[in-house]
């Protein structure tokens, strides 16, 4: 692949309800092999403001992947071959503590790993060395400031709990979470985070509440015409914070 053509230092992974960039003007579209495999979907090329972005759907174009299936080393891979230096990571997300309820969007600053079987790290085989990794932090300060200045109304902070999917959880899954310290439960928050961290890209999340997690705010059943709803509504709001944080990160914010 020829970088100097197709490259960006920001790319946006889109989850559920986010397949595409609207107000961005796309200029190409690149199906790549890694050699961890073939990512979620073909890298869109994008502009906004003459400043180049690189976006990738996590589940497919059409809602295909479901997280326990996505190649998350692929999908990192792939966007730092093409030069990546940023990732913003939008999810959508269930709520458990009060403030996190239907429709606020969030900014998370801690993680707790509930997930199993993925392939998770870049260094399990073939190492000169065993490799560890710095993880206190889960996610970039800098890149969580930024976000946070573009999205007005923004929740700063919260523990995204990633659970293995891709069932929803059960009341009692939720109420341990809880206790575990989760403000939020996601099912593609890990391996990503860690993936990035694993080759030195920045990386923060953009989550959208889009339904009380089970038993919380007196659910009884969780209902997918509901959270539907809340996706159209919430990511029309998710995709004006994009708007304003490239609009900021081109007048040179840090």
């Amino acid at each position: 692949m020829n970088r100097n053509n197709f490259a960006a230092e920001i790319a946006i992974i889109g989850g559920t309800g986010l397949y595409q960039l609207d107000g961005f003007e796309n200029i190409e579209q690149r199906k790549l092999i890694t050699r961890w495999g073939e990512p979620s979907s073909e890298l869109t090329l994008s502009r906004f403001n003459n400043s180049p972005v690189i976006f990738l759907a996590r589940h497919g174009l059409q809602h295909n992947i479901p997280p326990h299936k996505v190649n998350y080393r692929a999908n990192l891979w792939a966007l730092k071959e093409c030069g990546v230096k940023k990732i913003i990571a939008v999810a959508a997300v269930g709520g458990i503590s009060a403030k996190m309820s239907p429709e606020t969007i969030v900014i998370p600053d801690q993680l707790i790993d509930y997930t199993y079987g993925r392939k998770h790290t870049y260094f399990a085989d073939d190492l000169q060395q065993v490799t560890h990794i710095d993880f206190t932090e889960p996610y970039s300060a800098r890149l969580r400031s930024q976000l946070l200045a573009a999205a007005e109304n923004a929740l700063d902070g919260g523990t995204y709990a990633a659970t293995q999917g891709p069932r929803l959880e059960t009341a009692a899954e939720v109420k341990k979470l809880k206790q575990d310290g989760a403000d939020i439960i996601g099912m593609t928050g890990m391996p990503e985070a860690s993936l990035a961290r694993e080759i030195d890209i920045e990386y923060a999340c953009c989550a959208l509440v889009v339904n009380w997690a089970a038993g919380c705010a007196g659910t009884t059943k969780i209902e997918h015409k509901e959270i539907q709803a809340i996706v159209d509504k919430g990511m029309l709001r998710v995709k004006s914070v994009l708007q304003n944080f490239m609009q900021h990160n081109q007048a040179g914010s840090d």
